[in-house]
């Protein structure tokens, strides 16, 4: 099994129950919906069909919506899209009309307040790029520095604009309810500014029975400005450099992946990177030498995730980009375990001291003692979390009776994730410990594995004593660390 998690964006290449099924059986641990597209009924129809698969195969896998968040866009362009040529010049009209290459409007007529003269506006990923040369209230007046195609619905980016405006549209909120009711296990927030908007997006979410987990995108140069607080703020946060590479410099964007995913190590967060990793894959059936460096890459800089797009959404081979990403993933990590590369947790202030000693210690043990494993009871996932970001080199099962938790397991780095009853005493426990992994084939009788557990088991954040155990021995457990 590969320690990196591979999260699978749903579309029309991928969302019959046979492709479901195929990309799991590769090595998807979290599927998608992407709500930029399609309708809630489609990804309705998507959701149950994971349902179905996931229960018929027996295995837990999360499923992650992603808000659309304020994302400008061209209206409705005439024959739905024109070429502007470098010179061109087009206004952008506050009033919603059918563009042309004379004028064009966008979802945000707000836009033609905020931008002023200088401020560039970037069409589709850049691809076609204006520049204001003047302003009214009524239309902005640019010309065309880098021509292109203009589609209707294409993105528009505006890094020199300070846009004021809710990091939640109306639609977010509609489709954040409705994860809610679907009870999807992460929550992806677009265009994240600072922290106050995972604040406003946690305000709209059950302050009980909540099960949801909040993932911070970093797109802006605002976010770039705020890493700290954002990562505190989320639960995860995902390195999305579609349109960071086109509101920053693109020179920059490795650099500031590297400094999320050592921020996300320190306070003990998922780092998810996401965009183009295999984008050739859309139309061929292997991955560029560059591509398969990048997500080789991005596993060396402690990602705990890596997600496909297109590659998996409308690609012509969605399969074999998923089973591409595992064999680069499996390699990568032979390499550092190899090379004695694995950390250990970093202590953060953050973190709950007696959880983050017992981390340490298990990873000590399991590496001193070469444990088959690590398996961790865990009441919310906190602790596999933390285990997951030591990198061990072996598997961490992480042990809870809460399907939801076991699914929120499915976003850690070298977590399986097994759903099991609690026993009180301790010889029970491991007994059901031993059962567990010699009947899911994760260990057999004999091999030494480090047992994570708390002794008051209805207390969050109780998790504070390591065993030593021989799987399918006396099941009496040799306690190490108590507390």
């Amino acid at each position: 099994m590969i320690h990196t998690r591979i999260i699978a964006t749903i579309g029309p290449a991928s969302d019959s129950s046979e492709k479901l099924g195929q990309l799991i059986d590769a090595g998807v641990n979290v599927f998608r919906l992407n709500f930029s597209h399609g309708e809630l009924a489609q990804h309705a129809v998507a959701l149950e069909r994971i349902k179905a698969v996931r229960a018929q195969r027996g295995v837990h896998v999360a499923v992650m919506g992603d808000l659309c968040g304020p994302k400008i866009r061209v209206d409705t362009v005439e024959g739905g899209s024109f070429m502007l040529m470098p010179g061109d010049r087009i206004e952008v009209v506050r009033e919603h009309v059918a563009g042309t290459r004379e004028r064009i409007s966008t979802n945000r007529p707000e836009l033609v307040g905020e931008a002023k003269a200088g401020h560039r506006l970037l069409i589709d990923d850049g691809n076609v790029r204006l520049r204001v040369e003047s302003t009214s209230g009524k239309s902005l007046q640019c010309m065309c520095e880098v021509g292109g195609a203009v589609s209707s619905r294409k993105g528009v980016n505006v890094p020199d604009t300070d846009l004021v405006m809710s990091a939640l549209t109306d639609k977010d909120r509609t489709d954040l309810a409705w994860a809610m009711e679907n009870q999807l296990d992460y929550i992806a927030m677009s265009f994240v500014r600072t922290a106050a908007d995972l604040r406003e997006l946690r305000d709209l979410m059950p302050l009980s029975n909540c099960e949801s987990r909040v993932v911070a995108k970093i797109e802006t140069p605002q976010a770039a400005r705020h890493l700290e607080e954002i990562i505190e703020s989320a639960d995860a946060v995902l390195v999305a450099r579609g349109d960071m590479g086109v509101e920053m410099e693109l020179a920059q964007v490795p650099i500031i992946q590297k400094r999320i995913t050592r921020l996300c190590r320190k306070a003990g967060k998922p780092a998810i990177i996401a965009t183009q990793m295999l984008q050739s894959m859309v139309s061929s059936p292997t991955a560029t030498r560059a591509e398969v460096s990048d997500v080789a890459n991005a596993i060396l800089d402690s990602a705990d995730a890596v997600m496909l797009s297109a590659e998996t959404s409308v690609g012509k081979y969605p399969v074999e980009s998923v089973a591409m990403m595992a064999s680069i993933a499996a390699e990568t990590e032979s390499f550092v375990d190899e090379a004695g590369e694995a950390g250990q947790v970093d202590v953060s202030a953050s973190l709950r001291p007696v959880a983050t000693a017992v981390a340490h210690g298990a990873a000590l043990l399991a590496r001193e003692l070469h444990a088959k494993l690590v398996a961790v009871w865990t009441q919310t996932g906190n602790t596999a979390r933390l285990l997951s970001k030591s990198r061990l080199g072996v598997p961490v099962v992480g042990l809870s009776p809460d399907e939801h938790v076991c699914r929120r397991m499915c976003m850690y780095y070298g977590v399986r994730p097994f759903q099991l009853a609690r026993k009180e005493r301790i010889t029970e426990m491991l007994r059901d410990v031993d059962e567990a992994l010699l009947s899911h084939g994760a260990a057999k009788r004999g091999d030494l594995i480090v047992v994570v557990a708390g002794t008051r088991l209805k207390e969050v954040g109780a998790t504070n004593a390591l065993l030593i155990h021989l799987v399918g021995g006396t099941a009496d457990g040799m306690p190490v660390i108590t507390g």
